[in-house]
């Protein structure tokens, strides 16, 4: 195979603002960025980079796609990501295994445990 994953783009808004938050929410390095572009990294360079594109228009429906995030303990991480800016879309009691979250400017993940 000849094909790899160079990095992962996110249409947004505000680049900085979404890659400060998903800097932190992955423990990725913030390699900077200015209105048009940012990009954050895999410290151990094992995953790719994401980065986030600014585009004139506002999300207008669900993402077509999305980051499945596995956590070792869903609580915790779904209270550290609201700390950190998203908002719980549905999901979550003891009984599920998965919530749907979106970032500051919407863009829909989800958090499980597997």
């Amino acid at each position: 195979m000849t094909l790899k994953i160079g990095f992962i783009t996110v249409d947004c808004d505000d680049t900085l603002r979404l890659a400060g938050f998903w800097s932190q929410a992955l423990g990725y390095e913030n390699k900077g960025g200015d209105a048009d572009w940012a990009e954050i990294g895999d410290p151990q360079r094992i995953h790719p980079p994401i980065l986030f594109q600014r585009v004139p228009e506002t999300k207008a429906a669900k993402n077509r796609l999305h980051l499945d995030l596995n956590a070792d303990d869903m609580r915790e991480e779904v209270g550290r990501l609201l700390n950190l800016g998203a908002t719980r879309v549905h999901g979550y009691d003891e009984s599920e295994q998965s919530v749907v979250m979106a970032d500051p400017e919407g863009n829909e993940f989800c958090v499980a445990h597997w």
